[in-house]
């Protein structure tokens, strides 16, 4: 016969309600997002996202690495493994943007995004890159996002 602690009955209770609870967060944050938080969050990840390719675009390497939060505790997936930390990322990207290098332009099409709380959003979309009327790469994207000091930045990515 199984026995169940109250810890466990705990953890059923809560997960029987729906309740989320994330570790850090401030704010309140029901199970469903208002249709103004999901709206506003939207905006606001559309906007970052879109500075972001006007950045690779014109090939700013920093403008285009100010969507990474700061630190070593980002990851970044790619085919032959991950990649921790923004200055790990950046070297990958750096040759992309070396002098002289074809720079494509950006474009994210079909995004979504799920807010997973008031600070914390997970946001699907596909990647163009694209030199003249050609499509030279097109991908899905997986990001993780957190809003902080009012800023979106990305701290997962797997892009592919």
């Amino acid at each position: 016969m199984m026995r169940i602690t109250r810890a466990g009955l705990a953890l059923l209770a809560v997960a029987a309600t729906g309740c989320v609870f994330v570790a850090g967060n401030t704010g309140s944050f029901s199970a469903s997002p208002t249709d103004t938080q999901l709206a506003e969050a939207r905006a606001e990840i559309s906007s970052m996202m879109d500075a972001s390719a006007r950045a690779w675009t014109r090939g700013d390497l920093d403008g285009f690495m100010d969507s990474y939060e700061p630190g070593s505790a980002i990851t970044y997936v790619t085919p032959s493994g991950v990649v921790h930390g923004r200055d790990a990322i950046r070297a990958r990207y750096a040759p992309r943007f070396a002098r002289g290098a074809r720079q494509d332009s950006l474009s994210f099409e079909n995004m979504e995004v799920d807010l997973l709380a008031p600070d914390l959003a997970n946001v699907i979309a596909y990647y163009r890159l694209s030199r003249g009327d050609s499509t030279t790469a097109r991908g899905p994207t997986s990001l993780v996002m957190r809003k902080r000091d009012g800023q979106w930045r990305i701290i997962h990515d797997h892009s592919s």
